[in-house]
């Protein structure tokens, strides 16, 4: 494949992080839409910042689709939302994407993360219980489980790991200690490090866990997690009281699980944790970073940076019953969350204060997606579990790979977390040299492009038209249209003939006939495609 530097010139001259004016941003000021956008930008206002212009629908429709359900927007609904006349366009695409299927799958994927749904050997989960947590996790996303009740029944779960899938979060601790299991339950509902906490602290917390029992049972790798009333802690005593970690100690009943009198404290509104954790972990998976960064790093001396939008999100998320989608809805429909991600004036401050959407490249699981989406190729992945689950259909997305262990070199290449702690920080998404290397020059991406069947019949069905063809190319791969700059340059690389004129009546009873002169630059539409792929519009969230 010809790779110039001229071509990767010419086609990123109008490269959006350049200044000037640009397709990516409308250009009228904005304006308030929702209690969100009155206190990000009174508070810009006493900060003297200003706030980035309101994003053009194309790069909406884009940054809609990525971060709701982790996939591009195909061609035609890009170009359908573009051409939608409908001034409430994006409120109604934001609630048909929050009903699409991908959406549980794309979310899956991100539990799983923080969940350490992961198949291991020989310890920990095998992939029969990763099956189980893993179709836990997916079905209460697609019933849209609230929030309170998921973290409840994960917490509070016993049975067998091969078909109580909450049980696992107990299994697939790092140390399924009673310190290790406090620690997991700290970092995943309450946003803390409890690694961190005195030791006083922590051991009363753990105090609430000592009676886990776990029972193996006849099937290799199943176990039974259950409470153990006579299990004894480390001095060999039964446990008889806990300290929840706002400083409450309670007396502990032989005939009550204490995990369950730890979760009724754990999900109560009143809980100074539990709603605000979830409130800025959801607005961090949104805009970038938390009002409280990082997300999993909730202490008092790591103040929010705006204290009232937390205070509000968290009010809406208690009067919603902790339904997920409605917090996703108000974020969403926000001037906040649709402001562009070109600043007035970058500084630390204005972007800890949300005055403008943040750039963030593409996770490896939805990058190769979009690739596979693009060109209409598959991906083949590999675990080292000799186990059941591990064959992969061709046609699987790795959004919705639900074993941690199954991977490919390209995920593991381009950062993919390995699922062992559950910080947010494991997923490493700074580019590399090899990163960029990899998409310029391998192999891999290049039997991708020329071999790709939706590549191969975007080309043969548009190429009677060149200018159509540029602009299916723009649509397919960056859900916008070229600009008259980047059409200009597509067209003088490729030595395309621009569309005739309206008049020319000769010319349009010719125009859907394939000329050799159109065919033979295939390799120049591919060329163009790879130039593409290679910006950073295409590899980030913008």
């Amino acid at each position: 494949m010809k790779k110039t530097v001229v071509l990767s010139l010419l086609l990123l001259a109008a490269d959006w992080l350049s200044a000037g004016a640009t397709p990516f941003e409308n250009a009228q000021e904005p304006v308030p839409r929702n209690q969100i956008d009155r206190l990000v930008f009174g508070r810009l206002e006493r900060l003297g910042i200003q706030p980035a212009n309101v994003c053009s629908d194309a790069v909406f429709v884009r940054r809609v689709y990525l971060d709701v359900i982790g996939t591009l927007p195909t061609a035609k609904e890009a170009w359908e939302f573009l051409q939608d006349k409908n001034p409430n366009k994006r409120q109604v695409l934001i609630d048909r994407l929050l009903e699409r299927p991908e959406y549980a799958d794309y979310w899956a994927m991100k539990w799983s993360e923080l969940l350490r749904v992961k198949a291991e050997f020989p310890i920990n989960l095998w992939p029969n219980a990763v099956q189980a947590y893993y179709r836990w996790i997916h079905t209460s996303l697609c019933d849209n489980m609230p929030y309170d009740r998921f973290a409840r029944e994960m917490l509070t779960a016993s049975g067998s790991n091969f078909r109580v899938g909450p049980v696992n979060f107990y299994r697939a601790v790092q140390s399924k200690t009673p310190e290790g299991i406090a620690q997991a339950v700290a970092l995943t509902f309450m946003g803390e490090r409890a690694d961190k906490w005195p030791k006083e602290r922590l051991n009363g917390m753990a105090n609430f866990f000592t009676q886990v029992g776990y029972k193996s049972t006849s099937e290799w790798k199943e176990e039974i997690v259950f409470f153990d009333p006579a299990k004894t802690n480390a001095q060999g005593r039964i446990t008889t009281s806990a300290t929840f970690p706002d400083g409450r100690t309670v007396q502990l009943s032989a005939d009550r699980d204490p995990r369950e009198v730890f979760a009724d404290w754990l999900v109560s509104p009143q809980n100074p944790w539990f709603t605000r954790n979830i409130a800025n972990r959801v607005w961090s998976w949104l805009l970038g970073r938390g009002i409280i960064h990082e997300p999993d790093d909730i202490r008092p001396d790591n103040p929010p940076s705006n204290p009232e939008l937390l205070a509000y999100l968290e009010k809406e998320l208690i009067a919603a019953r902790y339904d997920l989608k409605q917090l996703f809805r108000l974020i969403l429909n926000s001037t906040t969350y649709q402001l562009a991600s070109i600043p007035k004036k970058r500084s630390a401050e204005a972007e800890a204060n949300f005055a403008y959407y943040p750039l963030r490249r593409l996770e490896a699981e939805v990058l190769i997606d979009a690739l596979n989406q693009i060109t209409g190729t598959t991906e083949q992945y590999a675990s080292p579990i000799p186990e059941p689950f591990t064959f992969i259909p061709e046609d699987q997305r790795s959004i919705c790979l639900a074993d941690g262990s199954i991977s490919s070199s390209f995920l593991e290449q381009f950062g993919r977390p390995s699922r062992d702690t559950g910080f947010e920080s494991e997923r490493n998404n700074r580019p590399s040299a090899d990163q960029r290397l990899h998409m310029l020059n391998s192999s891999h991406i290049q039997r991708k492009l020329e071999n790709g069947p939706k590549l191969q019949y975007l080309i043969r069905e548009k190429s009677a038209n060149p200018r159509e063809l540029v602009a299916s190319l723009y649509l397919l791969i960056l859900s916008r249209l070229p600009t008259e700059e980047e059409w200009k340059a597509a067209a003088e690389y490729a030595q395309l003939t621009p569309s005739p004129p309206s008049g020319d009546t000769k010319a349009k009873a010719n125009k859907n006939k394939p000329t050799a002169r159109n065919l033979k630059n295939r390799d120049a539409i591919i060329d163009i495609a790879w130039a593409l792929i290679n910006s950073a519009e295409f590899q980030y969230r913008h």
